[in-house]
């Protein structure tokens, strides 16, 4: 038996997929803590694995017209070096013997490790590091060819060792460890070939020809239920009362009032134009869409309600692009500018699946409607997302974390 420890933050959809890892590693008989923003902590707890709470607590109240301003502020040095000494505290007492490390965990967690004297794995949902094939998933869904898309990863690479590179030598301090430059560090790391895991199917992206070894697609990793779960009456009445409707979505994005009001007004329209059911789900958005063929939900596992719905339009954050793969459902895509959803919203409309690509700041009523009506009655997009399907259910991502794992202990 190993002890392991999943260090991992953010929003909902950058924890909840560690509780396939880490109930797949707790049957194999290892004791296991993943860390967890407060909120999830029951949640997880309800999956059986220990969970470590790690807050992070604004500077400022949050701007009800501008909340992504909260993200802005972690993003920047003095919210990753908090992030870090929160994560560091919570785990200052948890015996490890393997870190598994998510983006957001990396700046204290490889010190972390080097003090301690343990391997760690990295375990991400998007893809980040340097290849021709595509730039990193975070710069948006363009595509310049080789040259410019490898050029554009090492500018991403230098400019995150340079924003970060004194975080990471206070870490260092802090627990001992001799003065490095992050570049040496992430040179050392390359040069030992360390072990990064990609929880999306190779299947929706495949693992680029030039990355180095180590870097490996390995899967998805679903979400787990809560062993008391169970659907809400209301939402089962609804989903009973009729056919199945279209979902809409836009995971833990949060967005100003008026912009979540907009946005809420114009679903109910373009569902009501299409002559559609609907099921919103509210999120960190606080969409709120109410009427006679509407029904707004809280966090519904998506495993359950997606093979309950005809279509999802989404925001393409990896989690929920993913279940609505999984479920073989046709996509409309919505995302918002920044980071990774413009990444897949464009992989998506590659595979077939997607009907459409309409951005949310651009979203209106018709455009949804259009957008909806092609998924819902054009058999193609179904098609490639039932083939899709078909070949996602094949994989078992989170098997391959518990062989990484396993291989580590070993060594």
């Amino acid at each position: 038996m190993a002890r392991i420890v999943i260090a991992a933050f953010g929003s909902r959809g950058d924890i909840v997929p560690f509780t396939d890892v880490g109930c797949r590693l707790r049957n194999a008989g290892h004791d296991v803590v993943l860390t967890a923003t407060p909120d999830l902590i029951d949640e997880i707890a309800g999956c059986g694995l220990r969970a470590v709470p790690v807050d992070f607590e604004l500077e400022h109240e949050l701007d009800e017209e501008n909340p992504l301003k909260a993200a802005k502020e972690m993003l920047l040095p003095m919210g990753m070096r908090k992030l870090g000494e929160n994560l560091r505290t919570a785990l200052h007492d948890v015996p490890a013997d393997v870190l598994l490390l998510s983006p957001f965990a990396e700046l204290v967690g490889h010190p972390l490790a080097e003090a301690r004297d343990i391997p760690s794995i990295g375990v991400r949902l998007q893809p980040l590091s340097t290849t021709a094939a595509f730039p990193p998933s975070l710069l948006g869904a363009w595509s310049a060819g080789a040259v410019l898309n490898r050029g554009a990863g090492w500018f991403a690479t230098a400019m995150f060792d340079r924003m970060y590179s004194k975080i990471v030598a206070g870490f260092r301090d802090q627990l001992g460890l001799p003065a490095v430059p992050q570049r040496t560090l992430r040179r050392r790391r390359t040069d030992a070939e360390w072990p990064i895991l990609h929880g999306f199917s190779p299947s929706v992206l495949p693992r680029p020809a030039d990355w180095r070894t180590g870097l490996d697609v390995v899967g998805y990793w679903w979400p787990q239920r809560p062993v008391d779960w169970t659907p809400p009456s209301e939402l089962v009445s609804f989903l009973e009362s009729g056919s199945a409707p279209v979902f809409f979505g836009l995971g833990s994005l949060m967005l100003g009032r008026s912009e979540a009001s907009r946005v809420s007004e114009l679903v109910a329209a373009a569902l009501h134009k299409v002559g559609m059911r609907g099921v919103i789900q509210s999120g960190g958005a606080d969409l709120a869409v109410v009427g006679d063929s509407m029904v707004t939900v809280g966090t519904v596992p998506h495993d359950w309600l997606f093979g309950r719905v005809a279509a999802v339009a989404h925001s393409c954050g990896a989690g929920t692009m993913a279940a609505g793969l999984r479920a073989g459902l046709p996509a409309v895509a919505v995302p918002s500018p920044g980071g990774d959803q413009p990444f897949w919203a464009r992989r998506l409309r590659e595979l077939g699946v997607s009907s459409a690509t309409v951005p949310r700041p651009k979203l209106t009523a018709a455009r949804l409607a259009d957008a909806v009506d092609v998924a819902l009655t054009e058999p193609a997009h179904r098609k490639a997302a039932e083939e899709l399907a078909a070949r996602i259910a094949e994989e078992n991502g989170a098997a391959r974390v518990v062989a990484a794992v396993e291989h580590l202990v070993r060594a």
